[in-house]
């Protein structure tokens, strides 16, 4: 999204622009997605849910989407719904693939199938592929971001942020493929008993709204996966529009691994999640969406040097910057849209 965005910017303010698109298709992990494009409401509950990320460039998120949003809908793109349907965000949800057509038809020429070389704004999606590959997780993004954006930052100078050994992801039954990337996710944790390989709690307390937390510290078991078991009262539970019964169902037809939580090998432990039967138990994975970490960059998108300089004619946008959501969770197609344009802005010099 943040280089479409930034080549239909800056071609709106009279640049010439091309687009070097590594994949063989336009849009990147954007025509993946949900669609829904939101802001946390206000900036102290930005900064409580990703406490360690930059608060200038959280403000500058908070202050630019809504209008980021409107210059969406002056290109075409269709919005499904102005509700995100979370009372914690405010946003709306676009046809994923409609925004795409949008996007490429007011940002000019695109180039598909090109290896990386140079460019005056970084947006190759962070380097998830890279990080999903070493960690031994799933991949739940278009399969091209292996951090060349990153690797040519760092070559001109630049500094990494915060949070490089963390990402945004969600939990699934098996490897998926890509339509099934949002329905597939298994977002029902909070009202799970989640286990280990060994049947041994492993994460504290309740998980976040957004459960990311929870996906990460099922990565960092040793074999990065765990077991959520449910009951007769959790199946029946909603998580947005479906039911948790629903989501599993989706797990069970995509061939995940979906049994009796009786016939686990291990004993169940005590527990007032597992009261109402049936009792079912159901194995996920971590799979990678976007990493966090990334390469520095201020208000105005331009590439820092340690000594916080700019690197000149560099800017990065999307997941190739970093230290915006290190603690926690936010919209990636929000710090998208908005570091996009101002990329393409401060490039093209206005």
């Amino acid at each position: 999204m943040a280089g479409l965005v930034a080549a239909a910017r800056a071609r709106e303010l009279g640049a010439q622009v091309v687009v070097l698109e590594k994949g063989d298709r336009v849009g990147g992990s954007m025509l993946l997605s949900s669609g829904v494009v939101w802001r946390h409401c206000t900036l102290e509950a930005f900064r409580a849910e990703c406490p360690g990320g930059d608060p200038e460039l959280q403000a500058r998120i908070l202050e630019e989407l809504d209008s980021g949003l409107d210059w969406l809908e002056s290109l075409g793109a269709k919005v499904t719904e102005r509700e995100t349907g979370n009372e914690r965000t405010v946003g709306r949800r676009f046809d994923p693939s409609l925004l795409t057509d949008a996007l490429v038809g007011a940002g000019g020429e695109v180039r598909l199938q090109q290896p990386f070389e140079e460019a005056d704004v970084l947006a190759t999606g962070g380097f998830g592929v890279r990080l999903a590959r070493e960690w031994g997780l799933l991949l739940r993004a278009s399969p091209w971001s292996e951090g060349d954006g990153l690797a040519y930052g760092l070559a001109r100078g630049a500094d990494l942020t915060a949070g490089m050994d963390e990402f945004y992801g969600r939990n699934l039954p098996v490897a998926v493929p890509e339509e099934l990337f949002v329905s597939a996710a298994q977002v029902y944790g909070a009202h799970a008993l989640v286990l280990d390989d060994e049947g041994r709690e492993f994460f504290a307390g309740e998980p976040s709204w957004s459960e990311t937390d929870l996906v990460q510290a099922t990565a960092r078991l040793p074999a990065a996966t765990a077991w959520y078991l449910v009951d007769g009262r959790a199946l029946r539970r909603q998580v947005r529009a479906r039911t948790v019964a629903e989501i599993v169902e989706v797990a069970r037809a995509a061939g995940g691994d979906v049994r009796p939580a009786e016939e686990l090998p291990f004993e169940l432990p005590l527990s007032s999640k597992l009261v109402e039967p049936p009792l079912l138990a159901i194995r996920v994975r971590p799979a990678v969406t976007h990493t966090t970490g990334g390469l520095r960059i201020d208000e105005d998108a331009r590439v820092l040097r340690p000594d916080r300089s700019a690197i000149p004619g560099l800017h990065a946008a999307g997941a190739d910057a970093g230290g915006i959501f290190t603690g926690g969770y936010g919209s990636g197609l929000a710090a998208a849209l908005v570091f996009g344009r101002r990329a393409a802005e401060s490039a093209v010099g206005r």
